[in-house]
């Protein structure tokens, strides 16, 4: 029962990889899609980030505040 299991599994991971490879009429797969977006989205990360960082990490108490 653990073969068929990992056959149906290579199978799927195979069968996901060809189409995240395949070709469109334009040329271009969703392989090409996500790596030209994801400096866009590196960079929206970092303002999230900046924001909670701004937001929760100027709160840390210091050793006068215990007194």
């Amino acid at each position: 029962m653990g073969l068929l299991r990992y056959i149906v599994l290579g199978a799927a991971v195979a069968a996901g990889v060809k189409y995240a490879t395949k070709k469109r009429p334009d040329g271009k797969s969703f392989i090409d899609d996500i790596s030209e977006k994801a400096p866009e989205w590196m960079n929206q990360a970092k303002k999230y980030t900046d924001q909670i960082k701004d937001q929760y990490g100027a709160q840390k108490p210091t050793h006068r505040d215990y007194q």
